[in-house]
């Protein structure tokens, strides 16, 4: 704490009262010397050794200097974390928000911070310090590309723009800095030793995997800590889940059984209100947290996973079973992780995961300021696993950072679209000179086997990628150069990929009329609607029958499908607990679905504004709000018109008292089941208009 500023010292004094003084990995980064100097630097720490504070410090001395600071991470569930984090700085007359023309302080979902170099320029200028929370999914295929592109970007908008990058280790780390002009501080101190060990089911006498999970549980519960299970699949979690609680129950004191029956109680209640009865994943999720153990995966409730979260922090839940995915996101660190399964599924069967993933779900053990120790466990069927797999992830290296955008053929279509569509590139070389400046570009021109081809290779991808843009009426050519149509303007400032404009352009242009159920499969086999999944291997007929009733034909009745028919059967007012009941799918999802499935309405809508086809606004505007509310036509003035009604209430007002709410009393309203004085006062003031 004696290298910082007062001013400075004071602030994390105040926001972060348990940092009494920087650990080793900390100290190093402060001492290089980074705070004053104004060159870009890459800090490779591990998991759980304060990167966060190192990238404050700067932000704050950027901010108490007059200037201003954009914290950028890549998913939402970070975002919020940092903002409720963050807002301490408030008391110090910093402003904390979620955009630099309003804050002084702002976090940024990588997707935000790209727009933000797209089309709001002057703001970018006033931004002097970029922090980069999880740099390392630089090499991710679906983020990666959006960020490396915004920080090229970044950098030639705003060349002032100082970068400060926190990423756990990088392999290529020379590489990376090259690019990003920056220096590298790495240090390998972790404030809680992490013990990495492979165990085999040969080894605790038994075939099966699961039963070496209860024994870890077992020594956890006995120590009085916690356990996060990874495994492959949301079916997985939830039978480890069943399987794991049962086990244990005997292991269960009275007073552990009391907080654990508080858990259940509270998930059961969240579908209750929401207007549904509790879905048989909604039961077998409660059951197996009254024994301590949970199941997390996107097939719930968020709500649900909110409890699980925050229940888990306060001890109140013994082991989490997740899908890898919760490696990212929240913060969710316990003294053991277990992981079970080193394959996930892909297009091209079961494949290892990679090393790095194996390195970050393993980072998650060890809570600092509670264990002294974390555990990771690797888990294999017999000793010869075990030793390949000792060698591979425990004592392999983790792969090399990569770029994918041009892999990501999206990706290198949005790029384009967003450099034309700014002025930055107006024709083919502005195009391949932007794209030279990319990680991509850096490593081409620095590959010794591909620096004599690298710009041809490049040339050849962008005029490919050129070509199906102006086909698809997305950009066009002029005498000035290459300028975006209204389609490409409208594809730019969205957050939608290319080939979902493309499907939703193509299929209004191909219909006069909407035809609401058609549109709602068309939607669901786009890239960006969030697919609701088949429960498990039950008959997937009763989906195929419901599309067959709404003349829709699907030889192969996979996730698009089960969305499809979840949604329809949303607007048509069906709960949750009646889908996943009749169609055996993760309905907890439909409500996202169906609002991301509205807001691609809208987006059709406009596209259809901008293409000049006027015939059927007013039945995207009608199919939206359907979607949104989940209604049949007849309730939606009610649902819009009074805030927090719902479609339960409202349907229950319509049979009772029919549509014609003006002449019922606030009496009268005030019989039906869920409605007080005030809704009825806000029906009464709506329904007297």
């Amino acid at each position: 704490m004696e290298n910082l500023r007062d001013d400075i010292k004071t602030i994390i004094n105040s926001a972060y009262p348990y940092i009494e003084e920087f650990n080793p990995a900390q100290k190093a980064v402060i001492e290089s010397g980074y705070l004053d100097d104004k060159s870009n630097y890459i800090i490779c720490i591990p998991t759980a050794s304060g990167k966060t504070v190192l990238g404050v410090l700067p932000a704050l001395k950027t901010i108490l200097d007059g200037g201003k600071a954009v914290y950028a991470a890549p998913l939402l569930s970070i975002q919020n974390e940092k903002v409720k984090e963050f807002k301490a700085f408030e008391e110090h007359g910093i402003t904390v928000g979620r955009h630099p023309s309003s804050s002084d302080l702002s976090v940024m979902v990588f997707e935000s911070f790209d727009a933000l170099t797209r089309f709001s320029w002057n703001t970018l200028r006033d931004v002097d310090t970029l922090i980069i929370d999880e740099f390392h999914m630089i090499g991710e295929f679906t983020r990666g590309p959006t960020l490396e592109a915004a920080i090229t970007r970044a950098k030639i908008i705003n060349p002032s723009i100082r970068i400060i990058a926190l990423s756990a280790t990088l392999r290529n780390i020379e590489e990376i800095e090259g690019w990003l002009e920056g220096k590298c501080i790495e240090h390998d101190y972790r404030p809680v030793p992490l013990n990495k060990e492979v165990l085999d089911a040969e080894m605790f006498n038994t075939k099966n995997k699961n039963d070496v999970i209860v024994k870890i549980l077992e020594k956890s519960i006995k120590d009085k800590s916690q356990a996060l299970s990874f495994v492959s699949t949301r079916r997985f979690t939830e039978s480890l889940a069943t399987y794991v609680s049962k086990k244990i129950n005997k292991k269960i004191n009275v007073r552990q059984r009391e907080k654990f029956k508080e858990v259940a109680e509270k998930i059961l209640e969240v579908p209750k209100r929401k207007g549904s009865l509790p879905t048989s994943t909604c039961l077998k999720l409660a059951e197996s947290c009254e024994h301590g153990v949970a199941f997390h995966h996107a097939g719930l409730f968020n709500e649900q996973k909110e409890i699980i979260e925050d229940e888990f922090r306060n001890g109140n839940i013994l082991m989490i079973t997740a899908t890898p995915s919760l490696m990212y996101g929240v913060n969710l660190p316990s003294k053991t992780v277990i992981i079970r399964d080193h394959t996930r599924w892909t297009q091209f069967g079961p494949q290892p995961i990679p090393v790095f993933d194996y390195e970050q779900m393993s980072g998650r053990a060890g809570r600092p300021q509670y264990d002294d120790v974390g555990y990771s466990y690797l888990i294999a069927k017999t000793m010869d696993e075990a030793q390949n797999l000792q060698e591979h992830y425990v004592e392999g290296d983790i792969e090399l950072t990569n770029s994918k955008l041009v892999d990501n053929k999206d990706a290198i279509y949005r790029q384009i679209i967003a450099q034309i569509a700014s002025t930055l590139s107006k024709n083919l070389d502005e195009l391949v000179e932007f794209f030279g400046k990319t990680l991509y570009g850096y490593q081409m021109k620095n590959n010794p086997s591909m620096a004599l081809f690298a710009e041809d290779s490049l040339k050849y991808e962008l005029e490919n990628a050129l070509s199906f843009l102006l086909q698809n009426g997305i950009i066009r050519a002029t005498p000035e150069g290459l300028k975006t149509t209204e389609f490409g303007n409208l594809i730019a400032k969205s957050n939608y990929s290319v080939e979902t404009a493309v499907k939703i352009k193509e299929y209004i242009s191909d219909v006069s009329e909407l035809n609401v159920e058609e549109f709602i499969y068309a939607l669901c086999e786009t890239p960006d609607l969030p697919l609701i999944s088949f429960k498990g291997r039950k008959s997937k007929d009763p989906v195929q029958e419901k599309l067959s009733e709404h003349g829709l034909f699907a030889v192969d009745i996979g996730n698009p499908e089960a969305t499809a028919v979840s949604l329809i059967e949303w607007i048509n007012e069906r709960s949750e607990y009646e889908i996943e009941n009749r169609y055996n799918v993760y309905s907890a999802s439909t409500r996202r679905s169906a609002y991301e499935a509205s807001r691609l309405v809208k987006f059709a809508k406009d596209t259809s504004e901008v293409l000049g086809n006027y015939s059927n606004l007013k039945e995207f505007d009608i199919m939206s709000a359907r979607l949104y509310y989940g209604v049949k036509v007849d309730i939606i003035p009610l649902v819009v018109g009074v805030k927090r009604l719902g479609r339960k209430r409202a349907r229950n007002l319509v049979n009772i008292f029919g549509n014609d709410l003006s002449g019922v009393s606030e009496n009268e309203l005030q019989k039906v089941d869920g409605i007080g004085p005030k809704l009825a006062e806000k029906i009464r003031l709506f329904t007297s208009k």
